[in-house]
């Protein structure tokens, strides 16, 4: 087995490889080269993954009978859905669709979506329903990086975006939900993984996650940056002005 201290190591060197901050498609957010439509194509994209964020996690929850961890774990579930009082980070997101000046109603009824956006989102949700618990679990551990590529997208999306400055609230949540959540995911994984075995089969789940991530955005460049090509049936923007909106 590794050392605990280079088992942690090798998720951040996997983070590093293959995280998609460095996709090309956020690399032109970051540097305001997208355009308003290809911002909307993204908001209402990644909108469909957000809302299935608490489906993900009840699968989650529901392969263990251990109440602690379910404790533990079900906030995930009122981060994104709310607890009846505040807006959760679906609704959150919602507010940033209709920043970008869809409407909330397209991105709910979702018929505008990637065909490979369904197809990605679908396959994480079957990774943790049918892959070892242990693995389900790991696949999360794309949290331990997100941090850094929020904070450096509120501050990008300000910047280049102005327009939308009134739709980042889910960021601003994210900043502290995602490393508590990242930090709990960790440890128990390290605590679970007992042979040498069990840690390559989470680094292969944090792989298989990070592929997922990318393959969102491989989509969201195809069809609306180069070659331009959307899908059938996908949303088609109605306007192509550069960052400024």
């Amino acid at each position: 087995m590794l050392s605990e201290s280079d088992f942690i190591a090798g998720f951040h060197a996997i983070g590093k490889e293959r995280y998609h901050h460095q996709h090309p498609f956020h690399l032109l957010m970051h540097e305001g080269k997208l355009t308003r439509a290809q911002l909307q194509a993204w908001a209402l994209n990644r909108y469909y993954y957000q809302s299935r964020i608490p489906i993900k996690d009840a699968a989650i929850l529901m392969r263990t009978d251990d109440p602690d961890f379910r404790r533990a774990w079900r906030k995930r579930i009122i981060d994104h859905d709310g607890d009846g009082t505040r807006p959760g980070g679906i609704e959150k997101w919602l507010h940033l669709v209709a920043a970008t000046g869809l409407s909330r109603e397209e991105a709910i009824r979702g018929e505008g979506i990637l065909p490979a956006t369904r197809y990605a989102v679908q396959a994480y949700i079957e990774f943790v329903s049918t892959r070892s618990f242990p693995e389900a679990v790991a696949s999360s551990l794309t949290e331990l990086f997100s941090g850094k590529l929020i904070a450096l997208r509120i501050d990008a999306l300000r910047k280049h975006y102005p327009w939308l400055s009134g739709g980042l609230d889910y960021f601003t949540g994210r900043l502290t939900q995602a490393p508590e959540d990242a930090e709990f995911a960790l440890a128990w994984v390290v605590k679970h993984a007992r042979t040498r075995e069990d840690q390559d089969k989470a680094y292969a789940a944090l792989r298989g996650k990070c592929d997922i991530l990318w393959a969102q955005l491989d989509a969201l460049y195809f069809a609306y940056v180069e070659p331009g090509w959307p899908a059938p049936g996908a949303f088609k923007p109605a306007e192509t002005r550069t960052g400024g909106g």
